[in-house]
C-alpha cells in the first residue's frame, strides 16, 4: 500500500458489513486531481435496501450519489459496506437517504454533494428523495442521474 492508503481498514483487507450505519467505517483517501472544482464523482447503487420501520418489510431504491471533491475521496469499498449496513436497519425513506447524504458530507467535506433516492413502489406509490448541500461550484458540469420516472423501473 501507499502512504495515502495505510490507514485505510478495509481496503484489501477481509471486511463485513456492519449491523448498524451507525457502526460502518466510511473511509477517504487524498483528493489529489489538478482539475478541482470541475470534477463530478458519481456513485450508483441499483439495489439498495432497508428495512420499513413499521412493517420490518425490505425496502429497494436505486440511488445517485454525485459529488465534488475538495480534499477527499470516498474509499469505494467503504462506500459499498456502509450503504450494506442499512440491510437490517428500519427508517423511512427520506430518512435513508438524507442519512447516506450526510454521512459522506461529515466524512469527505466537498465541495459539493447531491444524492437521488429512486425508491420501488410500496402500496403503489414510488418515493423519490433528492438531498443535495446547495447550488454546485461554478463551472461544474452536473449530468442528469439519469433515472426516469417511475414506470416499472428496473
Amino acid at each position: 500500500m501507499t502512504q495515502d492508503t495505510d490507514s485505510l481498514t478495509q481496503l484489501g483487507r477481509a471486511a463485513a458489513a456492519a449491523a448498524r450505519p451507525e457502526d460502518a467505517v466510511l473511509e477517504r483517501v487524498p483528493w489529489t486531481g489538478d482539475d478541482q472544482p470541475r470534477t463530478v464523482v458519481r456513485f450508483v447503487c441499483p439495489e439498495f435496501t432497508s428495512l420499513c420501520p413499521v412493517t420490518g418489510q425490505p425496502d429497494f431504491a436505486h440511488l445517485v450519489i454525485d459529488y465534488v471533491p475538495s480534499r477527499w475521496l470516498v474509499e469505494s469499498k467503504s462506500l459499498k459496506l456502509f450503504l450494506q449496513s442499512f440491510r437490517n436497519h428500519g427508517a423511512f425513506h427520506e430518512s435513508c437517504t438524507v442519512m447516506v447524504a450526510r454521512r459522506l458530507v461529515e466524512t469527505l467535506d466537498p465541495a459539493w454533494l447531491r444524492i437521488g433516492g429512486y425508491w420501488y413502489p410500496r402500496g403503489g406509490i414510488p418515493i423519490d428523495v433528492f438531498w443535495q448541500t446547495g447550488a454546485p461550484p461554478e463551472g461544474v458540469w452536473v449530468p442528469d442521474q439519469g433515472v426516469p420516472p417511475y414506470r416499472g423501473r428496473g
